[in-house]
């Protein structure tokens, strides 16, 4: 099976950058969120959760039992203007949980302790 293709690191800053100043296109914010995610997989490898941020791209991260089939147990949803400003320090999680924001079920699904994401974080 062939390698994952991953968002080029240096685009996907680069879009991420325009979305923090504003100026990002559609093309850009879908960029931003899918190297997100996948810099989360980064940092916490593995496949008990699943963070669907809808249009724009899902993964699983955190290490623990692995779901095969179905709706895993430990599921993680948001839109991708939320998840663009969990992983970039704009928005804690527990603003975001509170304001309806996040949608987080399972035991492990409380992914707070990974945001913000060292790579999105404001500069």
């Amino acid at each position: 099976m062939p390698a994952r293709r991953r968002t080029d690191p240096e685009r996907g800053r680069a879009a991420l950058g325009a979305w923090l100043r504003g100026e990002a296109t559609r093309v850009d914010v879908t960029t931003a969120v899918r190297f997100t995610l996948e810099e989360l997989a980064d940092v916490a490898p593995g496949n008990a959760v699943e963070v669907r941020v809808p249009p724009a791209g899902a993964v699983q991260a955190v290490t623990g039992p692995r779901h095969t089939r179905g709706t895993p147990p430990n599921v993680v949803e948001t839109d991708v203007e939320t998840w663009l400003a969990l992983a970039a320090g704009r928005l804690s999680w527990a603003e975001a949980v509170a304001q309806g924001r996040v949608r987080a079920s399972g035991e492990r699904s409380d992914i707070s302790h990974l945001l913000p994401l060292q790579a999105a974080r404001e500069r």
